[in-house]
């Protein structure tokens, strides 16, 4: 088929996520090929000391992408989208969407941003001999009730902000495995909330006389590829506002931006991996067994279909390095010269790969923001050289380079130099690969791993839930997750490997333990900010 003909067959599948700055739609084919997106930017508000989105800007920013969409499919191929082969919506992992008996919001949704949860962390990471983030539902939930809010005994229906999407377009209060390990954690035996910690957490708060247990309102949680529901037909009016799009189309799991991207990157295999490198970071390994104790930089999630991921999340990627590129790129216009931004990055980063691999001993730090993997909950970006160090263009776009994804090599040496945790392949995404092979070369110095890239990556976790959704209708063989992906979606392609050389690692390992050495000249840094 053509696209076109997809299109108006209703074979055509559509994913939706949810991200912090844009809402994107990506339709794609039976081969699992996009063929329309579209699109909507919002941005967070903070009220009352928190970081919200109101649910008014929730739906009329998924209904303004959609609208997108159907305008480009209409220009594109002169046709109306009346019927989908499948849906799915994903979205930002965690935060807290408390609703009463009537599925009214008792509060602001309050985002994964939000910091305010840091004594209810430090009591259910005890409680449950487990690290329990910031912006988990359960640590929200926990302050909420450590605070006496007064909403708490009211509350019916918990969930994230991909789930309540999934809930109203169908009807059915579920979340993927991936976005419900964000809730409490999840055990990789069962696929469902960890029910030690269930009992742990209902014990911990039965002195308050809630009329309501955890798991009356936690939504279900359901592995990759099972029904969770339809669209309704007041969900197809919530989704497309002209009416055109009819109901009864079948809805995958939601899932979380996490879990999206593992997809996105064919990266839900055991000992498999993904790194995410752009305005911030993370690193998602997926563990053959679980960790020997918990670890405060490291948060333990769960792929789509259940299994255990490492999860290292880095506040700080490639800003630093965008702002000194915007210092060359006023220089050369100072010049008369001219140069596309685009090879302008590509030459500093490819000199970068011409200089010492110690960096010459010189050092970044990209803190535009608190890093609390380094311990630090405030940021000052920061050069730092001495006068014997070897100062020149290759050596400090290098250490600017090598800055960037630092942190992401403090939480990983856990995994690997003290779990030592295996992974076979490593897959790389976001603009700090865009220049081919730098950003790779850099990381699998970083990590003592190969790295590769696929161009594919670049489609993001809208195109991840996409392929959930087809997921769920396009798989006659009952494939699991993992051997759908490597056949079905990737077809054998692995991308572009780059291994690393053993004269990078080791510079890299020098680069790295001068850089904790003065980390506490970043932490002075910070005090001394107005």
């Amino acid at each position: 088929m053509t696209a076109k003909q997809t299109i108006e067959a209703g074979k055509a599948i559509l994913g939706i996520e949810f991200g912090s700055t844009r809402i994107k739609a990506v339709l794609i084919d039976p081969e699992n090929k996009p063929i329309a997106q579209g699109s909507h930017t919002w941005e967070n508000q903070l009220v009352d000391g928190l970081w919200t989105y109101s649910t008014e800007a929730i739906w009329y920013g998924l209904q303004d992408c959609y609208a997108d969409l159907r305008k480009n499919v209409q220009k594109e191929y002169d046709c109306e989208i009346e019927m989908l082969g499948a849906i799915g919506f994903s979205a930002m992992m965690h935060g807290y969407m408390a609703f009463n008996e009537k599925q009214e919001i008792l509060v602001p949704f309050r985002t994964w941003r939000n910091t305010n949860t840091g004594k209810a962390a430090a009591e259910l990471s005890e409680l449950f001999n487990y690290n329990i983030p910031l912006r988990w539902s359960i640590s929200h939930l926990y302050e909420a009730i450590l605070d006496n809010e007064e909403h708490v005994p009211n509350i019916k229906y918990l969930t994230t902000l991909a789930g309540y999407v999934h809930w109203q377009v169908t009807g059915q209060f579920v979340l993927g495995v991936g976005d419900a390990s964000g809730m409490i954690p999840v055990d990789p035996a069962t696929k469902t909330y960890d029910a030690t910690m269930v009992e742990k957490f209902d014990k911990l708060i039965s002195v308050k006389n809630f009329p309501w247990r955890l798991l009356d309102i936690l939504p279900k949680s359901l592995n990759a590829g099972e029904n969770a529901g339809f669209l309704t037909p007041e969900g197809a009016l919530k989704l497309d506002v002209s009416g055109h799009l009819k109901p009864g189309i079948p809805v995958c799991p939601p899932e979380g931006d996490a879990g999206t991207g593992m997809v996105a990157t064919n990266a839900v295999r055991q000992r498999t991996g993904n790194v995410s490198a752009g305005t911030s970071s993370f690193s998602m390994i997926v563990l053959e067994r679980p960790l020997s104790k918990p670890y405060e930089p490291i948060d333990l999630v769960t792929t789509p279909d259940g299994s255990l991921v490492a999860m290292v999340h880095c506040n700080n990627c490639t800003s630093d390095i965008n702002a000194w590129v915007n210092i060359f790129k006023e220089y050369q216009q100072l010049l008369g010269v001219k140069q596309e931004t685009k090879d302008l990055y590509g030459t500093l980063f490819n000199i970068a790969a011409q200089g010492d691999p110690d960096c010459g001993g010189i050092m970044s730090y990209n803190y535009f923001s608190g890093e609390p993997v380094a311990g630090l909950m405030d940021g000052r970006p920061l050069f730092v050289r001495s006068a014997t160090d070897k100062f020149n263009l290759a050596n400090f776009m290098r250490a600017h380079l090598y800055g960037a994804i630092g942190v992401l090599k403090l939480g990983n040496d856990i995994l690997f130099n003290e779990e030592h945790i295996r992974v076979d392949r490593i897959m790389g995404h976001g603009g700090y690969f865009t220049t081919p092979q730098v950003g790779q070369r850099m990381l699998a110095a970083a990590l003592n791993s190969p790295i590769s890239v696929m161009e594919t990556a670049g489609e993001g976790g809208a195109w991840g839930i996409a392929l959930l959704a087809a997921y769920v209708v396009n798989n006659p063989d009952k494939l699991n997750l993992a051997d759908y992906l490597d056949q079905v979606v990737f077809a054998g392609n692995t991308g572009v490997e780059v291994q690393p050389l053993p004269e990078d690692v080791a510079g890299f390992n020098r680069y790295i333990e001068n850089y904790k050495a003065a980390l506490p000249i970043e932490k002075v840094a910070t005090e001394c900010k107005k």
